[in-house]
C-alpha cells in the first residue's frame, strides 16, 4: 500500500523544525529513522498531512558520557549502539540488548529515540529507559523539558510527548552495572512476547539497588518494584534469583492477544525474570 498524501519538510535547524511542529501540531510527524512510522503510514494507520524529516540536522547525533550518565542524541541508531566502544565501555547492557532488535537494515536506520517516541510496550528500548532510569528530553519552539522514562509511557503506543514536540536526547544512567537480558520471541528479531531486564549494582557480593523491569507484560513497559525491593540488600545468589522470578509471576497480570494468553504470558514473565537473573549471577 502507499501512504496518503503528505508534505515533506526538510529542516537544517532544530529551531526550525521545532517551528514547523508547532505550527502543524496534530497533523505533523517527525522522520528520523522511519522504521515504526513508515509502515504504520503505508498501511495507513498513520496519515500525518506533514512529515518533518530531522536527519539533516546538526548536533542530534549526540553520543556521550557525562557526570555517570549515556547521553544519547534523537538521530543516534540501533547500530551506533551497538558498535560504538563508548556504549560497549560505559553501557554493555545497551550494545548487548540491540543484537534483539529486528534485524541489520532495521538496525541500520532506526533509531533510540524513534522507539521511545513509538512506545511500543513490547519493544526493547523502552523497557530498557525504565530499567535505566532514562531521562527523556522533549523540545518545543522556545523550551525544553525533562521527563523520567517512568512518567513518559502513558499506554499502547502512546506517551506524555505533545504533537509541537520533538524527543531530542535520552540519557541512562551507567552504575547498574551487573546486567542479564532474555526475551521470547517467536522469531529472533520480532517484538517480544516477553522480555525482562535485570540491572543491578552489587556490593560485595549483596544487591545494593535491582531495577527489574517487562517488555510485552502490559499496555506498557513494567518495572516490577515488588521484586527490586524483596531483593535488595540480599546475597547475589540463586535464592535472590528464584525469589525476584516468583514476585514477578504473581504480581504482574500481562494482557494477552493472539500471540499468547494472560497466563501463558504470566509463566513466561517468572521464566524471562529468572533467566535475566541467572545471567547477572553467572556473571557476578
Amino acid at each position: 500500500m502507499k501512504p496518503s498524501p503528505f508534505e515533506y519538510h526538510a529542516p537544517t535547524s532544530l529551531d526550525e523544525a521545532l517551528d514547523i511542529l508547532g505550527s502543524v501540531g496534530a497533523e505533523g510527524a517527525p522522520l528520523a529513522g522511519g522504521q515504526s512510522l513508515v509502515p504504520l503510514m503505508n498501511l495507513r494507520l498513520a496519515r500525518p498531512a506533514h512529515v518533518v524529516d530531522i536527519n539533516r540536522i546538526d548536533g542530534l547525533d549526540t553520543l556521550e558520557y557525562e557526570s555517570g550518565r549515556l547521553r544519547v542524541g534523537a538521530l543516534v541508531r540501533n547500530a551506533d549502539m551497538e558498535r560504538s566502544e563508548l556504549v560497549g565501555a560505559q553501557l554493555p547492557i545497551a550494545a548487548g540488548v540491540v543484537p534483539f532488535i529486528g534485524y541489520p537494515a532495521i538496525r541500520h536506520r532506526g533509531t533510540v529515540a524513534g522507539s521511545l517516541a513509538h512506545a511500543d510496550p513490547a519493544a526493547e528500548w523502552p523497557c530498557l529507559a525504565l530499567a535505566l532510569d532514562a531521562d527523556i528530553t522533549l523540545a518545543r519552539s522556545g523550551s525544553r523539558r525533562s521527563i523520567a522514562a517512568s512518567d513518559f509511557f502513558v499506554t499502547m503506543l502512546t506517551t506524555v510527548k505533545e504533537p509541537d514536540e520533538l524527543l531530542t536526547e535520552v540519557s541512562f544512567r551507567t552504575d547498574l552495572a551487573s546486567w542479564g537480558f532474555y526475551e521470547f520471541a517467536r522469531r529472533h528479531g520480532d517484538f517480544a512476547i516477553i522480555a525482562a531486564v535485570a540491572a543491578l549494582r552489587l556490593e560485595s557480593g549483596s544487591i545494593a539497588e535491582a531495577r527489574i523491569a517487562l517488555a510485552g507484560a502490559g499496555d506498557r513497559p513494567i518495572r516490577v518494584r515488588e521484586a527490586e525491593d524483596a531483593i535488595s540488600g540480599e546475597l547475589m545468589t540463586q535464592e535472590a534469583v528464584d525469589k525476584a522470578a516468583e514476585i514477578a509471576r504473581d504480581v504482574v497480570e500481562p494482557l494477552e492477544d493472539i500471540h499468547g494468553s494472560s497466563a501463558y504470558r504470566k509463566k513466561l514473565v517468572g521464566v524471562a525474570v529468572e533467566r535475566a537473573m541467572k545471567k547477572v549471577l553467572d556473571g557476578s
